[in-house]
Parts: C-alpha cells; sequence; structure tokens
C-alpha cells in the first residue's frame, strides 16, 4: 500500500467508522441542514490501464436546491484527487477512450446538453456538438476514432382540425392538443416530446452526427462491434410494440448500409449486450416472459449473429445486471441483488461463478434503495461507488487479488461533526408461513437499551425492489428525532430469489402485512420499545402498504401515507405506466375484473381506519396521481378521522429529490407523528 493511499484510508475509517463512545460524545445528531452538506459518487468510470477513475461528485446545492454533478479524476492510489474541468456546469457520463488518453461526457443546463471530450494528460476540454436535443448512451468505438450516440429525433404533433388564422396582435388561447400515442408522459418528464431515439455516430475529433437507425421505433445506448463495422442495441421493432410494455430484442444494424439485424426474437425483455474483445460472442440479460408480477433476469450468450443461445448460472436465483466482459474474454462481470446487499460477481465461460465484492450503491441518498455501477480496468482492477448504512457512497477500488480500499472521503467533514447510525440486520420468521425475512434497525443517537423509544415502521416501495444496508438520509433523520427505525424486505422483495418476489403475483397487498407486521413484534421482544408509541410511513408501494395497515390494524399511533395508490381501477388507468399493470398484478383488465381490482384496493379497507394519517404526494407525481392520494385524504375527512393532506408543489413521484423536498418530507412526517406522541420516552 503506498503512503498516500494509507494515509487516506486511515483518515476515512477515523471519520466513517463505527461510534466508539469518544466520537459519540463529541458529534452531534444529524440534522435537516446536514443533507445540504452531504456528496457522493456516481457512475465511476477507471481508466483501461487502471491507473486513474473519473467520476461524477454529487453535491446538494443549497442555493439552487438541486442535486448537482460535477466530474471528477483521482488516481486509484487514492492521490491526484481533482475536479475534471474548470466548467461550472452539470456534468455526467464520463466514459474513457480506448487508449485512456481521453474522456468524452455530457454537460450542459436545462435547456439542453452537448457532447465533449477531455485530453487528460493536457488538460484541454473541447466542445464537439451542437446538437438539437441532449446527448445520451455515449459509446466509443474500439479504434477512439468515433463516438456513438443516441438523441430524440422530433416530429410534429398531429393536427385533427386546422384553426383558422388569428389576426394579428390577437390573444387567443393556446391551440388544442391532440394525442394519439400509447405512452404519452413519464414521470419526472411530464408529456413526452413526440419523436423517436436514434442511433448517431459522430467523429471524435469533431464533426456532424450522422444517424445510423431509422424508423419510427424507440432505441436503446449503442454498443461496438469489435471489429467497428457495425453497432448493437436493444429496442422493440416489432409492429405492435407501443402495446408490448415487457418486450425488448438485441439488434445489429451496419454502419455501412443501415441493415437491421435481429439477434433475439423471444417474447420477453432482451437487453444490455455486451461485445466480447475478440467480437465473437454477445452476453446479454433477459427471461422468457410468462407474464407473472417478478420474474429474474437471466445472464445469457450467443454468437455475433444470433446463433448458438444458451444460458450461464442456470442455478443462480438472482436478477442480473450491467453485464461487462473481462478484458482478456475469459468470463464476465455482472451485478446482482443478495439479501439486502448489492454485489459484484465473476463468472467464467463455463459458468464457475465467485463474487468480486460488495457494498455497491448508496447513489438513492433519500432511502435506502440499491444501484451503482463499476467499472472493470484491463487488468482486472475494479471501481464502484461503495455504501453502508451509515457512508454515503464514496469510490472503492478492488484489486484483481482481491484488496478493497476506499480512495475518496467526501463526507469526512460531516462524519468528524455528526452521528451517523449504524444499521443493525436481523431476520424473523413471518407469521402467515414462517418464511425468512430481513430486516434492519436503526437506533437513535446515544441509544440506551435499559430505556424504552417509539419505533418507526419505514414500507419501501416497487414493491418489486429491496431495502438494504445502504445510506439513507431520510432514516438517518428519523433516527436522529428519536425513533427506532425498523425497514424490512417482505414478500415481494428482490434479492432472494423468483419464488419469493413472485409471491405477489394476484395477491397484494397479501401477506406481506404479516411479514412486516413479524418484524415489528420482534424488535418489541427486545424490550426498548414502548408498545403504545409505534409509528408506521412508506412511499409509493409503502404508501399502499402503510393504507392497507391502517386499514388492517390500530396498533400505530399514527401513519403518513406518501404518493399512495388507494384504487388500482383508477391507478391502472390513469398513471403514466397504465399500459404494465394489467394482467401482471390482478387476472385480467380492470373492466373484466373490477371487484379482484377493488378486493385488493386499500380504499376498500378505508371504512376501518381508526389511525390519524396523513397523506403526502407531489403535486406532479404521474406514477401515482394526486387523486389516488386525495381518495384517502377525503374519505378520512368524510368519516371524520384525524388527518392532513400535505403536498409537495412540483414534485414528480421521486418526492424526495430536490434536498428541500426530502427535508420537508421528513419533517413533516415526524411532525405529524410528534403530535400523537403519548408520552416521552421514560
Amino acid at each position: 500500500m503506498t503512503p498516500s493511499r494509507l494515509a487516506l484510508t486511515l483518515l476515512f475509517v477515523a471519520v466513517t467508522g463505527s461510534l466508539s463512545a469518544g466520537a459519540a460524545s463529541a458529534q452531534q445528531p444529524f440534522t435537516a441542514e446536514d443533507v445540504f452538506d452531504l456528496e457522493y459518487a456516481s457512475d465511476v468510470q477507471i481508466s483501461p490501464d487502471g491507473s486513474r477513475v473519473a467520476y461524477v461528485r454529487n453535491a446538494m446545492s443549497i442555493m439552487r436546491d438541486r442535486r448537482e454533478g460535477r466530474l471528477w479524476l483521482v488516481r486509484t492510489d487514492g492521490s491526484g484527487h481533482r475536479k475534471l474541468t474548470s466548467a461550472d456546469r452539470s456534468e455526467s457520463t464520463p466514459r474513457w477512450s480506448p487508449d485512456g488518453t481521453r474522456i468524452a461526457f455530457v454537460s450542459g443546463s436545462d435547456e439542453g446538453s452537448e457532447i465533449y471530450v477531455h485530453w487528460v494528460e493536457t488538460g484541454q476540454t473541447a466542445r464537439l456538438t451542437q446538437l438539437e436535443r441532449s446527448p445520451g448512451g455515449l459509446a466509443w468505438s474500439p479504434d477512439g476514432r468515433h463516438i456513438a450516440f443516441t438523441m430524440l429525433v422530433p416530429e410534429a404533433r398531429p393536427v385533427l382540425a386546422p384553426m383558422p388564422r388569428k389576426p394579428e396582435g390577437a390573444d387567443w388561447a393556446d391551440p388544442p392538443v391532440v394525442e394519439t400515442r400509447v405512452r404519452h408522459e413519464a414521470d419526472g418528464v411530464g408529456v413526452i416530446e413526440p419523436g423517436y431515439r436514434h442511433i448517431f455516430i459522430l467523429p471524435a475529433d469533431g464533426g456532424s452526427p450522422r444517424q445510423v437507425t431509422s424508423g419510427d421505433f424507440q432505441h436503446g445506448a449503442p454498443v461496438w462491434a469489435a471489429d467497428g463495422e457495425a453497432l448493437y442495441f436493444t429496442s422493440n421493432r416489432r409492429p405492435e410494440w407501443e402495446w408490448e410494455v415487457a418486450e425488448s430484442d438485441i439488434y445489429r444494424v451496419s454502419l455501412a448500409d443501415g441493415e437491421v439485424l435481429p439477434l433475439t426474437t423471444r417474447e420477453g425483455p432482451d437487453n444490455g449486450p455486451a461485445v466480447s474483445p475478440d467480437g465473437s460472442t454477445i452476453a446479454y440479460i433477459g427471461f422468457e416472459d410468462r407474464v407473472r408480477t417478478y420474474q429474474t433476469s437471466d445472464l445469457h450468450l450467443m454468437d455475433s449473429r444470433g446463433g448458438n443461445q444458451r444460458t450461464l448460472l442456470e442455478d443462480l436465483d438472482r436478477s442480473v445486471s450491467a453485464v461487462t466482459w473481462a478484458a482478456d474474454g475469459s468470463g464476465l462481470y455482472f451485478m446482482f441483488d443478495d439479501e439486502g446487499v448489492t454485489k459484484l460477481g465473476f463468472t467464467t465461460l463455463d459458468g464457475s461463478m465467485r463474487a468480486v465484492s460488495e457494498g455497491l450503491g448508496g447513489t438513492a441518498v433519500g432511502r435506502a434503495y440499491g444501484g451503482g455501477n463499476f467499472s472493470v480496468a484491463a487488468d482486472g482492477t475494479v471501481a464502484f461507488p461503495y455504501t453502508a448504512s451509515d457512508e454515503p457512497s464514496e469510490v472503492v477500488v478492488v484489486a484483481p487479488a482481491g484488496g478493497r480500499e476506499i480512495i475518496t472521503a467526501l463526507n469526512a467533514d460531516v462524519a468528524e461533526r455528526v452521528a451517523l447510525a449504524r444499521a443493525e440486520m436481523f431476520w424473523t420468521e413471518s407469521s402467515h408461513d414462517g418464511r425468512p425475512i430481513q430486516s434492519w434497525i436503526l437506533h437513535p443517537p446515544g441509544f440506551d437499551p435499559s430505556r424504552r423509544y417509539p419505533l418507526l415502521l419505514e414500507i419501501h416501495g416497487g414493491p418489486i425492489s429491496n431495502y438494504g444496508d445502504r445510506f439513507s438520509a431520510e432514516f438517518q433523520l428519523y433516527a436522529a428525532a428519536g425513533y427506532v427505525v425498523v425497514y424490512s424486505n417482505p414478500r415481494g422483495s428482490t434479492g432472494y430469489g423468483e419464488e419469493f418476489g413472485d409471491l405477489l403475483y394476484h395477491d397484494y397487498p397479501g401477506n406481506d402485512y404479516d411479514d412486516l407486521m413479524s418484524a415489528v413484534d420482534a424488535v418489541i421482544d427486545r424490550g426498548y420499545v414502548d408498545e403504545q408509541e409505534l409509528f408506521v410511513t412508506g412511499g409509493s408501494a409503502g404508501g399502499i402498504m402503510t393504507a392497507w395497515i391502517v386499514g388492517t390494524t390500530h396498533r400505530f399511533r399514527a401513519a403518513v401515507v406518501v404518493k399512495p395508490v388507494m384504487n388500482w381501477i383508477s391507478k391502472t388507468l390513469v398513471a403514466d405506466n397504465y399500459n404494465g399493470y394489467m394482467h401482471r398484478r390482478y387476472p385480467g383488465t380492470p373492466w373484466e375484473n373490477p371487484m379482484g381490482y377493488w378486493d385488493f384496493s386499500p380504499l376498500s379497507r378505508v371504512g376501518e381506519i381508526q389511525t390519524p394519517t396523513m397523506v403526502l404526494v407531489g403535486t406532479a407525481d404521474l406514477r401515482t396521481p394526486v387523486s389516488e392520494a386525495k381518495q384517502l385524504y377525503h374519505a378520512l375527512k368524510l368519516r371524520r378521522i384525524d388527518t392532513a393532506l400535505v403536498t409537495m408543489p412540483g414534485a414528480f413521484h421521486n418526492i424526495s429529490n430536490r434536498p428541500s423536498q426530502l427535508i420537508g418530507k421528513v419533517l413533516n412526517t415526524v411532525a405529524w407523528f410528534e403530535r400523537y406522541r403519548g408520552r416521552p420516552v421514560s
């Protein structure tokens, strides 16, 4: 270990390790204002020779109230940590050239972004493009002479009846807007601009982009063939593609003549192509669609023209993602979630698998979801964003021999003065069927097991998702407010196999209720929770379950239902992803099976609710629209149950996306709970 790496590692351990009694006395509880001091690493990219790492350094702007990313560069021994460019604007998507001398990236503003290239040794940066729309999916050609990317090619809106010419100077209303698309809006975006995302290639030293794909289809990120003569991509180019929400295939497009060749044709999502170094084999992920709530994504191989399709790791009952070839073609790296931890795996081509590292993620920041990425150098050195429950994501490097080093300390200043809680993992058996259920606890600062504390159950969204030992600013704030925070992965959560994840098929909400209540009871049995001081909250699917819980039991003193679905019939036909629910969640369509949809709607249980319940939602939420939250609020008002409707102006479904929104969500939740606290902690 070099002296610089050793010094940085010791510093990081000193400021982020588990709290000793002495450290705890010098540190203060995490506060709402501390949210603005958090930083975290994402999109970590190691250079081909393994000497440097480029990454996005994200910060919370207190003046602009948003998360802002800037590109930084650091050597893999932790030295030479510096900002990549001198520009003070959004920067993302760093991608190393094959020879490691340049980094392509995207930069711009809310009005649009462009492609830039940075020369590492000279420090010069040049803008390559003047694009009509923002680019995505940057990929260098094998010889470093071109960059492929995707961009929206807009289309004019349809017009049914042209309006008459208005007089000069007249002040008319905006003309009618005609919509004919199946998918016409998206949460986080609003109305989708009409058009199709196509693939382009651009000379790496500047010039005019050339459109490679054509047709009225949406095309995914490009992947170069080893010889540079073609690109692979994911799309659905079938005639009925708009209605086939779960369908995608892998295609090859020739750069010489634009011929598009489909390589996969089965029913189901095939995506994520990765080309072997010699160009002979393509790895990809997907599954044969059986129209279920959850199916695991498997790792597959095929020849470069689509032949000899086969499956690797058939015994790995976990979803695989982000497949990347080893530089020598000996095997593949990939990510997978396993029991609340995101792991990096490696498999040889004969299916011999090993775990390389774990703890990837920390990029959600608000709640303890998975995520993250990884990048592999030619010698097998790996870099990724690492997280734990008390550590926002930092850049980690894993040597080929397996040694792991944290090479950044982005939150050293916060860790010096703030006490962050470390999660404790535990397992329980579900009262429904004895299935093992994994959960975590965050204890308040200065926790004393001889005292009695209020308990806050926080429920994850999805529901096909998972929580884990990952940093969550929201959970930290709840713990700092004096609550024992409990979060679980009930049935339907990912990372426990396909059968466990699919238990919600035609049964949601269902026995996940029993899983959660069993976890609560297990913590109560420890003796430091006041059974009369139980509180519950959750967002999206967690909001659904929170509403279901208070419609099923009166054990909780107060609840906060965040961005819920209350009525599956209205949700299924109004949300931005309305075409993705029918048959997979409940049998048939809402008009064919109205009572089937109604029986699983929390609104069907609203007559049983006695618990004071606050409802929280973003006014621009298109995934669980405001009308869903209002149904609960209005029903409780009509029943004279204590309630409040709190809206986040302009917030989409990611209600905590802006720092002040995250703070506002937590402060209002805690304030609602405190109104109904029966007595102080004894």
